[in-house]
């Protein structure tokens, strides 16, 4: 499975630069297809002239250069040592022709402090796309790897769609909440990232549905986790873990004053409101989880137009936990 350059070596774009990468072959597309039974497989049969349709070329993303990531520092404090990282992989594809490859990462720490944001606005910079994977909500391993044709209303997996359906051969796939993942005697939802996560091995990883190699191994990897306790030893072994805290009262502050600013220069009714938010906001928002930012901020916005104000005061922000129900602010 080749790469083939779409821009000269000598382009002064500093845009990411992009490459072909063939993440199937099409004869063994063509193979599996030509020995389909006539009848039946419908849905088998159709994912194989998709394949065929659409072709095994995928963009292949990597920036020309080290990106500016001063916004991304200044939004997301609490993550220093991740971006850090980010980084370095970076510095290690400009000026050549390989293809950007982020060793698989686990961002471990407690909920509502961004990791899932971060994760967003990694796909973000790297220009690629996101697949997310709620494992929390996962009952079998075949959401990731697909489960076989032979079972009814089965259809591929995670992966497969990420890299045979999108349009890039190295898209971010997060792997949300991967400690929260169930099992049962005669499935593993992690059973198919022991391959997915060696680079070695997801170069022609399987899919049970299509059952056609599919090179996987340019695939960014991030899960996210509150526990490590529940995840297997092989796995975090796999991984670059990063324990990411809570950030400090003052990085906190300052991750509000950046959320502050993005909500209303987003928003065409943000013209109508102050440019800045004041120090009790501010101290207020704070004390919130950054998940909560954004719907105390939305909340704030709103009452604060009720009462014909151009400012948010404390009093417009619901209040940490007495204004929370199950499921979350009531807006």
């Amino acid at each position: 499975m080749d790469s083939r350059s779409l821009v000269p070596a000598s382009s002064s774009f500093q845009l990411p630069v992009a490459q072909l990468r063939s993440v199937f072959r099409t004869h063994d597309v063509e193979r599996k297809l030509a020995h389909l039974p006539e009848r039946d497989h419908e849905h088998l049969r159709t994912t194989y002239e998709r394949m065929l349709e659409r072709g095994p070329d995928r963009f292949q993303v990597k920036p020309s250069g080290v990106p500016e990531m001063a916004a991304l520092y200044a939004q997301l404090p609490n993550f220093t040592e991740v971006l850090d990282d980010v980084r370095r992989h970076v510095a290690l594809a400009q000026d050549s022709r390989d293809g950007l490859e982020v060793t698989p990462m686990l961002l471990l720490g407690p909920p509502g402090i961004g990791k899932t944001h971060f994760a967003k606005k990694l796909a973000e910079l790297l220009g690629t796309g996101m697949s997310l994977v709620p494992m929390s909500s996962m009952t079998a391993g075949w959401l990731l790897s697909g489960a076989s044709s032979q079972w009814k209303g089965a259809k591929p997996g995670k992966v497969f769609e990420a890299l045979v359906d999108g349009q890039y051969a190295n898209p971010v796939m997060v792997i949300d909440e991967i400690d929260k993942a169930g099992a049962d005697a005669q499935y593993d939802p992690l059973g198919a990232l022991y391959n997915l996560l060696e680079h070695d091995t997801a170069h022609a990883f399987i899919d049970e549905f299509a059952e056609v190699p599919i090179d996987a191994s340019q695939v960014i990897w991030i899960t996210t986790a509150n526990d490590a306790r529940g995840i297997p030893e092989p796995i975090l072994n796999r991984m670059n873990v990063f324990e990411v805290d809570a950030p400090s009262p003052e990085a906190a502050r300052q991750i509000a004053r950046q959320l502050y600013a993005s909500i209303r220069g987003e928003h065409d009714w943000g013209r109508l409101l102050a440019q800045e938010p004041s120090a009790d906001v501010l101290d207020h928002l704070a004390t919130l989880a950054p998940r909560e930012m954004r719907r105390a901020l939305m909340t704030g916005f709103g009452n604060a137009r009720l009462a014909g104000r151009d400012e948010v005061r404390v009093e417009d922000l619901p209040r940490a936990g007495a204004a929370r129900s199950r499921i979350g602010f009531m807006q």
